[in-house]
């Protein structure tokens, strides 16, 4: 008995350092430098990693918006809808229905390849930002960029998940006083190559950042996503 109670322990202690063995890999390679990839391995890396994420954030954000519709729809209001207009930067139900209404995901899917170098960038290995999006307050999570502007170090916020960028930026295009064209132009149409020229105040490339876009959408067929 205590033989095989021995030959127990054994067993449980190897399965236990095989799985810490895997998790310091993982960690190790979180913030390694990434392996040498194909183009096709390199999207299909991105595609597993983000479009999960992307779906899951786009599916909570159209039921919220469809539950406030509905409340609004009927002439009524509640406690949560007058803090959702706080946290949008909403003075009318309008105005919250244009916030809360979640654009085309495959405009975040391009959007998260052109910002992120498919998923290969400093910024999204090291912090999991997939945006691009800079951080102001110093008491948040960030990291700096390697680069300055003159003496002026660049931030980027840090984020715990793929899911937490997503929604963060879903949320940053929905209250920035920059996209309420953008804004406007998803409550008539659900079409991402009209929408994405209302994009031109997110990159200093102005107009040619949508054109980026489309290119990217359309090369990709992300608008798949969209069905």
């Amino acid at each position: 008995m205590e033989l095989s109670s021995n030959k127990s322990k054994i067993i449980i202690a190897a399965i236990l350092l095989i799985i810490l063995g895997s998790m310091g890999y993982y960690f190790m390679q979180k913030d390694a430098e990434l392996l040498p990839m194909t183009v096709q391995e390199k999207k299909a890396r991105f595609k597993s990693l983000i479009v999960p994420a992307v779906e899951n954030v786009y599916i909570k954000l159209m039921q919220q918006y469809q539950d406030v519709k509905t409340i609004i729809d009927a002439g009524k209001s509640n406690g949560d809808i007058e803090k959702l207009k706080i946290e949008y930067k909403a003075s009318t139900d309008a105005e919250l229905l244009m916030a809360l209404k979640p654009h085309p995901k495959s405009i975040a899917i391009a959007q998260a390849a052109m910002e992120s170098s498919w998923a290969t960038s400093r910024f999204f290995r090291k912090a999991y930002n997939i945006f691009g999006v800079w951080s102001f307050d110093e008491d948040e999570p960030r990291i700096a960029a390697l680069q300055k502007r003159g003496d002026k170090t660049i931030w980027v916020k840090k984020y715990d998940s793929i899911e937490d960028a997503v929604y963060d930026y879903y949320r940053t295009l929905a209250r920035s006083d920059a996209f309420a064209e953008f804004r406007q132009t998803k409550m008539e149409t659900n079409d991402p190559f009209i929408l994405v020229t209302k994009l031109d105040k997110y990159s200093e490339k102005g107009s040619l950042y949508g054109e980026e876009l489309t290119s990217i959408i359309k090369y990709n067929k992300f608008d798949n996503y969209d069905r």
